[in-house]
């Protein structure tokens, strides 16, 4: 038979002293962000699945803000490399460099450096700057810079404040000018190594220009007008749909998870006519051509996940 609760509860009172009260103990998990999501597909918060770089497979990562928005403090160990503790920490290598004024990417047992909770930089507000100041400054977005730091859209910067800019860049300096011209390397492409799948996809807009051949996130872009339709290149499960948002530079996106385990990615819409859940068939239209996100034109970046694009081998400029 159990005892009523506050017998219980006395009881237990009781027989808490001093000699037999439990200790506070650490956390002993030295990761602080376990249970990552792997691929190229990560889970967000338990129900999204996002893809896991921007669009010219920058640092931008594509990521809901983080829990906690609290600065980390990680002291240097034997071994240890900027790498490394970029990917404890979810942040860009340059994330770390820029917080603690490292000179050269050089790093020291026993350094302590300063980690922000997300990719981007700490800025000290100075007299006369805003929102959009600072954001064109860094090379961010302003509407992202005031939802991470709880600050209202268009109201005046506190002088002195430290925020956080979001994905936030530090232009470097110029070079100095030289007489031979030098070829600036493109952005490295990702997963483009695929099997090829040959007529499992259908062309994901009716009428369009290559623009852009094979780049980041085995993505290429393809230019047409503001509202054409694009349309699902295969059958399957929307598994993201952001109707709104920067979203590190996809703009208004969204991926489909096809029934042969790949995915696809169709970005910068002006429009989303899916929802996330909904079954679509192969041709169906799923959104319309835009210019959202980081993007310079009316234009579809159309990216596949697990195969071949088949669109990779398409001169830039084809029809």
């Amino acid at each position: 038979m159990f005892a009523p609760p506050a017998q219980a509860a006395a009881t237990q009172a009781l027989a808490l002293n001093s000699q037999t009260l439990p200790l506070l103990a650490p956390a002993i998990n030295l990761d602080p962000n376990p249970a990552k999501g792997g691929g190229g597909i990560t889970v967000v918060d338990g129900t999204a699945l996002l893809p896991a770089e921007g669009p010219s497979g920058t640092a931008a990562d594509i990521e809901e803000w983080p829990t906690s928005s609290q600065v980390s403090v990680y002291t240097v160990r034997p071994g240890d490399t900027l790498s490394q503790i970029a990917e404890m920490y979810n942040v860009s290598i340059n994330t770390i460099i820029w917080s603690n004024d490292i000179a050269g990417g050089v790093i020291r047992p026993g350094d302590s450096l300063v980690i922000l909770p997300i990719t981007g930089i700490k800025h000290t507000v100075t007299k006369g700057e805003t929102l959009s100041s600072v954001a064109k400054k860094f090379n961010s977005d302003a509407t992202e810079i005031a939802q991470y730091n709880g600050l209202e859209a268009g109201a005046p910067l506190a002088v002195g404040a430290s925020i956080i800019i979001p994905h936030g860049e530090i232009a470097a300096a110029p070079a100095p000018a030289k007489s031979t011209k030098t070829k600036v390397p493109s952005a490295p492409l990702h997963d483009a190594g695929g099997p090829d799948l040959g007529g499992y996809w259908v062309l994901p807009i009716a009428s369009g220009i290559v623009t852009q051949g094979l780049h980041g996130y085995n993505g290429v872009d393809i230019g047409a007008p503001k509202g054409t339709d694009i349309y699902a290149a295969a059958g399957g499960i929307v598994l993201v749909a952001r109707s709104s948002g920067w979203n590190g530079g996809y703009g208004i996106y969204l991926v489909i998870q096809h029934d042969n385990g790949t995915q696809t990615l169709y970005s910068h819409a002006s429009k989303i006519l899916v929802s996330a859940g909904d079954r679509v068939a192969q041709g169906q239209t799923i959104a319309l051509v835009g210019a959202t996100g980081l993007a310079t034109g009316n234009h579809l970046h159309f990216e596949v996940r697990g195969a071949k694009n088949p669109l990779g081998n398409l001169p830039v400029g084809t029809r």
